[in-house]
C-alpha cells in the first residue's frame, strides 16, 4: 500500500518536537531517511517531557544531543560501551540522579562491572531451556485471551489481545497475582507514555505521576520479594531472591530485583505489545502479505515475526554518552556528548535493508536492530518475546481467520516517546464460540 508523503523540510525537522511525533508514520520516516542522507548526526536541543526532570534539579543543564540514524553509526556505538556509556542515561534524553535512572532503567543504565554481574545473574534464567516451561505456558495464556474476545465480533487489539499477553505472563514468571494486572498495565502505560495526556491528566504534576507509578511497582515487588525470602516458590523472584544461597556471587539486593522488575514490565511487556499491535496494522495494510502468512504459517511465521520488529521498531531510541573525547563516522566528539540512537531510522537505512519501506513477511537476511544492536545491552527478552508474538499471530489466524484492523491506530503523542507506542487499535472479525 502507497501513502502520501507531506515531506517536511530539512530545516524544519525537529526530533525533540512532539508534533513531529504525531505526523504520520511515512512522513517521520521520509524524515528520518533525509536526516541519514544529509544529517546523520544532526544536533538538537533537548525535548521537555512531562517527568522527565525529576530530581534532575541538581543535575547539570541540558547540553542537547546528537541524532544517531544511520545503521552503522548505531552498531559502532553499541559494540563501544567503555567509549559510549549507558549508567548517565538510557532511557531519558536529560540526565537524572542515578538512583532514579536506575529505578527506572535497571540493567538498561548501568554500565561494568555492575552491568555485565546483574545481567549475567538474569541471563542464566533466561536461556531458552531455563524458559522452556514458561514458553510452554504462552499457548496457554494466549488461548485464554483469544476466549475472552472471540465472541464478541469487535475489539481494541492493544487492549482485548496485545497487552495482556506479555503482562500476564510476566505476572507468572514472577509470580505476581494477575489480580494487579490492571494496576501493573496503568502503571507501565504511565512510565512509557512521554506524557501523553491520556496518562498525564492537565492540572496534575507530571513528576508525582511518574514517581507515583513507579514507586506503586516498586512498592508492589518489595512486598513479594519480601514473602519470597521466607517463603519461596517456584518464580523467577524466588530464583533471583535465593541466587547465591550455594555460595556463589549471585545475590541480588532487594533494590536489584525491583529494578529489574519495573524493566521486564515495562520494557518486557512494550516490545511485544507494540510489535503485535504494528504487525496487526500492518497485515490490515497489506493484505497480499497477510495471505502470504496465513496459507504457510509454519514457513513464514519465523521471518514474518522478524519483519514486524524490524518495521514497528518497538523502542524508539535509547541514549549512550561519550566517556572521553571520541571519534564517530569521522568526526570529533567530546566527553559528555550525548548520543540518541533511534532503531527505527537504522531498521529503515538503505545500506543495509533492500527496499527497506516494503513490509516484507518473507524477508531475508533481516539483520535489524529491533531488540537493540551488538553489544552488552542487546535484548534479554528477545527469544521470549519472538515467542510470544508467533503464538499469538498462529493462534489468531487459526481462530479468528479474519481479523483485521478498522481504522488508523491511536498513537502515543508525547516528546521523543521512549517507545513507538499505540494506545488503541479498533480490530474486527467474525464472532467465535469459546474454545472447550
Amino acid at each position: 500500500m502507497t501513502d502520501t508523503i507531506a515531506p517536511v523540510s530539512l530545516d524544519d525537522i525537529n526530533l525533540s518536537n512532539p508534533y513531529f511525533w504525531a505526523r504520520p508514520l511515512p512522513e517521520r520516516d521520509d524524515a528520518f531517511r533525509r536526516l541519514r542522507e544529509h544529517r546523520p548526526l544532526a544536533f538538537f536541543d533537548e525535548p521537555e517531557v512531562p517527568g522527565d526532570a525529576v530530581g534532575a534539579e541538581d543535575m547539570p543543564p541540558p547540553r542537547g544531543y546528537y541524532a544517531v540514524t544511520r545503521y552503522a553509526d548505531l552498531a559502532e556505538i553499541s559494540k563501544r560501551p567503555k567509549d559510549f556509556c549507558s549508567g548517565q542515561g538510557s532511557v531519558s534524553v536529560r540526565d537524572m540522579p542515578a538512583d532514579i535512572a536506575e529505578l527506572f532503567g535497571s540493567m538498561i543504565a548501568m554500565d561494568d562491572p555492575r552491568h555485565a554481574r546483574l545481567r549475567g545473574i538474569v541471563a542464566r534464567r533466561f536461556t531458552p531451556r531455563a524458559l522452556e516451561r514458561l514458553l510452554d505456558s504462552v499457548d496457554e495464556t494466549t488461548n485464554e485471551i483469544i476466549d475472552a474476545a472471540a465472541a464478541k465480533g469487535e475489539a481494541d487489539f492493544v487492549t482485548d489481545f496485545a497487552a495482556p499477553l506479555p503482562l500476564l505472563i510476566i505476572l507468572d514468571m514472577m509470580g505476581i497475582p494477575r489480580s494487579l494486572y490492571p494496576e501493573v498495565l496503568h502503571n507501565s502505560n504511565v512510565i512509557l507514555s512521554a506524557g501523553d495526556p491520556e496518562y498525564f491528566p492537565p492540572g496534575e504534576d507530571p513528576r508525582e505521576i511518574l514517581i507515583g507509578a513507579g514507586l506503586s511497582l516498586l512498592g508492589m515487588m518489595n512486598e513479594l520479594a519480601e514473602e519470597r525470602r521466607v517463603n519461596p516458590k517456584d518464580d523467577l523472584t524466588s530464583q533471583l531472591i535465593h541466587a547465591g544461597d550455594e555460595g556463589e556471587d549471585d545475590r541480588l539486593t532487594a533494590q536489584e530485583i525491583s529494578s529489574f522488575f519495573i524493566l521486564l514490565v515495562v520494557a518486557g511487556n512494550e516490545t511485544t505489545r507494540t510489535a503485535l499491535t504494528h504487525g496487526m496494522h500492518q497485515l490490515t495494510r497489506n493484505p497480499d502479505q497477510r495471505e502470504i502468512l496465513k496459507k504457510d504459517l509454519d514457513g513464514v511465521l519465523p521471518t514474518a515475526v522478524e519483519e514486524i520488529v524490524r518495521y514497528a521498531s518497538p523502542v524508539t531510541y535509547m541514549r549512550r554518552t561519550a566517556t572521553r573525547d571520541v571519534e564517530l563516522a569521522g568526526e570529533q566528539f567530546v566527553k559528555g556528548d550525548k548520543f540518541v540512537l533511534f532503531y527505527g531510522s537504522a531498521n529503515r537505512d538503505d545500506e543495509v535493508f533492500d527496499d527497506p519501506d516494503q513490509f516484507d513477511v518473507r524477508r531475508d537476511p533481516n539483520p535489524h536492530v529491533g531488540f537493540g544492536a551488538p553489544g552488552p545491552h542487546f535484548c534479554l527478552g528477545a527469544h521470549l518475546a519472538r515467542r510470544e508474538m508467533s503464538v499469538m499471530l498462529r493462534r489468531l489466524f487459526e481462530r479468528l481467520p479474519d481479523i483485521e484492523a478498522t481504522d488508523e491506530p491511536q498513537r502515543l503523542f508525547g516528546a521523543l516517546p521512549l517507545v513507538n507506542g499505540i494506545k488503541h487499535l479498533p480490530v474486527r472479525f467474525t464472532p467465535q464460540p469459546v474454545r472447550r
